[in-house]
């Protein structure tokens, strides 16, 4: 009876087996069902209450009486906002009049506070730096209830500590930010380059060109990319007319790739808003793996008017389960190294990760005090690389692949973006973040009691 027993024992272990594993596979590669059915729908429910919500306020808060004020506050070029306002609504509202922020995060739904509290960028941060250099001023609320304004010269300190620290110095609830003189249109130039030291050099160059407005580059192979190079104007040929911002388009990445597939150079006219928010209907390129078929051409044309679902309903409905599965089979990591290391991190994230396509965005560094800032002295040119997608390294183990990704971008003194899943170490974190004005103001300010420290927020050591 043993060796039976031993039998169907094994047995029902192998249909176990089978069982957990297909059920990982349907919630990773199948969970298009759920979100078609359910998430889309909802995602729509919110963005109309949303769009009507601001219609609203926005009539409410232009009345003929403030007409002078406003074109005063717009003289000024600040624009005053609250920490919820999104990147979708910052663009709605100033594009109409003829305005832009220097820099415009990609994603509708990314909001100002998340901008400031972790960290925003752009293809336009070759020339003003990230999100928290067009910032002017902060309001915040202290951990001992009090209010605060800072600027560079005003509680100077505070100024400097907030980006990065998320929360963990006090609440913000109003900031002031730099506004420019924006045009209808971004004339873009796409270039298919190929070889690393060809494309590590022609993304350089052209990072290095501030006539450029907009430098982006996405990495379909380590020896294949197309360059983008865009510059704000309001002259158009119709002919290269562009709306890559409507529903029925492909996806702006899966349209890129056509130029390399194809060996051409081309050039497009594009509504400026639909370039700022390019990589919004597809999350970049992440929407492929939650929706294999979502660029084809029947689904744009019947349903792509509803995506994509919304990024926080996405998480709110994911539960642990999914997100331990997600972690083993997923990476979403943004990390930030100087541009004469391109070369070696694209080699790195080959090596460790293996996941294309690769977005490269180029951004200046200003010496400012605070978590972040170049190793010398003086400003330095950085590219964001972000690595969204599947892992294609054999047995890929997030952990350990990620310490190692980890440790390379601490060595060439980069930094890893704070949204993203961080397997670093207490003394690891701070050897890559200069906490040292941080720590100060901590504890000249009393947070000790009422915030955690920013490595036990966002860190997966302290957290798990």
């Amino acid at each position: 009876m043993e060796p039976a027993v031993s039998l169907a024992v094994c047995a029902l272990l192998f249909l176990l087996w089978v069982r957990v594993k297909g059920l990982e596979f349907v919630l990773i590669h199948q969970r298009w069902v759920f979100v078609c059915l359910f998430l889309l729908p909802l995602s729509l429910i919110f963005d109309i209450y949303y769009y009507v919500r601001a219609w609203v306020v926005f009539k409410l808060s232009s009345a003929p009486r403030l007409h002078e004020q406003r074109v005063r506050d717009i003289q000024k070029q600040i624009v005053r906002v609250e920490p919820l306002v999104s990147m979708g609504q910052v663009t709605a509202l100033l594009n109409s009049i003829g305005w832009t922020l220097p820099v415009l995060p990609e994603l509708d739904d990314l909001t100002v506070g998340g901008l400031i509290m972790g960290t925003g960028i752009e293809s336009s941060s070759h020339k003003y730096g990230l999100f928290q250099h067009i910032c002017t001023a902060y309001e915040l609320i202290l951990a001992d209830g009090s209010f605060v304004r800072c600027t560079p010269s005003e509680n100077s300190d505070l100024f400097y500590a907030v980006p990065w620290s998320c929360g963990t110095l006090g609440f913000l609830v109003a900031a002031e930010i730099r506004i420019i003189p924006a045009k209808k249109y971004v004339k873009l130039r796409f270039e298919p380059v190929r070889g690393l030291e060809a494309i590590c050099e022609k993304f350089t160059q052209e990072s290095q060109r501030l006539e450029n407005h907009f430098v982006e580059g996405l990495l379909y192979s380590l020896d294949e990319a197309v360059i983008m190079t865009g510059v704000m104007t309001d002259d158009v040929e119709l002919s290269k007319l562009n709306s890559i911002g409507s529903y029925y388009k492909p996806w702006f990445f899966k349209h890129v790739e056509n130029y390399l597939k194809t060996n051409r150079e081309g050039l497009e006219y594009i509504p400026l808003r639909h370039y700022y928010h390019r990589h919004t209907r597809s999350i970049f390129w992440e929407l492929q793996d939650i929706i294999p078929f979502g660029n084809n051409p029947i689904f744009r044309y019947l349903f792509g008017w509803m995506v994509p679902p919304k990024i926080s309903l996405l998480k709110l409905t994911q539960g642990e389960t999914l997100r331990k599965l997600y972690e083993q089979h997923h990476v979403v990591q943004d990390m930030l190294v100087p541009m004469k290391c391109l070369s070696q991190a694209l080699h790195t994230f080959q090596n460790d990760i293996h996941v294309y396509p690769i977005w490269l965005c180029p951004f200046i560094l200003p010496s400012q005090p605070g978590l972040v800032h170049p190793k010398g002295d003086e400003a330095e040119l950085y590219v964001d690389i972000g690595a969204y997608g599947e892992p294609r390294v054999k047995h890929f183990e997030a952990r350990s692949c990620m310490r190692q990704l980890e440790k390379f971008v601490r060595s060439v003194h980069g930094f890893q973006m704070l949204y993203a899943d961080c397997y670093m170490n207490r003394e690891e974190f701070w050897e890559m973040f200069d906490g040292s004005l941080y720590h100060k103001l901590r504890k000249q300010l009393g947070c000790q009691d009422a915030f955690p420290e920013v490595y036990d927020k966002i860190c997966k050591a302290a957290r798990h």
